[in-house]
């Protein structure tokens, strides 16, 4: 690593007690389960021996109690941002599977997510993006957790190359899966995934 890049650590929340019902959450909170709040306690010690020089979380309790649990063995202070929200899913928070049904064939047809009002991949990807590139020029050579969400994950992996716009339904990003990423505020460099696979084909 060049020594004005920054490496960040990307990750999902824990389970929450939406996610354990297949509910769409979005801006809407769900509390971390019992097994959410491991999940993120695993986390910590996997990631127990890096050096983090910083801590941030979007806004929203499930992130931002997973980034606590992380960043309580680093003794670092969680900074929330608004920016690292799940995608505004809009309506359709809160459905599960019709919900999930709609997003898919949303997606497969290629119609604008406004249409539903849906927040697009394109806002979503512009407001994390500009947040990385801020976060990297304020960090260089230094190490940074971010914890945010599945669909910022996914977004994210598809700007960045690792995984085509058509395979995205195919990508599973589990509960504290994990992006390392580099970057110098310009260009961004994948290093590290952890608990992201391309599901098989039936």
């Amino acid at each position: 690593m060049k020594n004005n890049f920054c490496t960040i650590y990307i990750a999902r929340h824990g389970q929450t007690e939406w996610n354990a019902k297949g509910k769409i959450q979005g801006h809407t909170d769900s509390p971390l389960t019992k097994e959410g709040v491991a999940q993120a306690k695993n986390l910590a010690h996997e990631l127990k021996d890096i050096k983090f020089d910083a801590a941030y979380s979007s806004d929203l309790l499930r992130a931002k109690k997973t980034a606590e649990i992380v960043a309580l063995h680093h003794q670092l202070i969680v900074q929330t941002k608004e920016t690292l929200r799940e995608r505004n899913f809009g309506p359709l928070e809160g459905q599960n599977k019709d919900g999930l049904v709609l997003l898919e064939q949303l997606r497969d047809q290629k119609i604008p997510y406004e249409t539903k009002n849906i927040e697009s991949d394109e806002k979503m990807i512009e407001r994390v993006i500009l947040f990385l590139r801020e976060l990297a020029i304020a960090y260089p050579g230094k190490t940074v957790l971010v914890v945010s969400h599945g669909g910022i994950l996914r977004t994210l992996l598809v700007h960045l190359g690792f995984v085509t716009f058509e395979k995205i339904n195919k990508l599973s990003v589990g509960n504290t899966s994990y992006i390392k990423i580099e970057s110098d505020g310009v260009d961004f460099f994948i290093k590290e995934t952890k608990r992201i696979e391309m599901q098989q084909e039936i």
